[in-house]
């Protein structure tokens, strides 16, 4: 899945972003032994923001996994193409030499 950030309406640019925050929100709490966790949960609720801002880091997390999917899917995108191209599919638009 890729992601067009630029095109996204608001309510679904929130969705995703919610999502991201939440991957390395977890990601970040394993890596917690239990009573860490609960310290940090603890802080995160009693600071919640009701504003887009973000902590640093975790605005930082999300923009490099962003940038990790983004390098994925255009990965993915490259070996399909090799692929197309190398089985001689017209229908892929790739013509070998590109």
């Amino acid at each position: 899945m890729k992601f067009d950030f630029e095109t996204l309406p608001r309510a679904e640019a929130a969705k995703v972003a919610r999502s991201l925050a939440r991957v390395v929100g977890r990601a970040h709490a394993r890596q917690l032994d239990r009573d860490a966790r609960t310290r940090w949960g603890a802080e995160l609720r009693r600071s919640r923001r009701k504003s887009l801002g973000a902590p640093s880091w975790l605005w930082n997390a999300v923009v490099q996994l962003v940038a990790s999917h983004e390098a994925g899917y255009l990965e993915h995108c490259h070996g399909v193409s090799s692929a197309a191209v190398a089985r001689g599919d017209e229908r892929s638009g790739f013509v070998a030499g590109d």
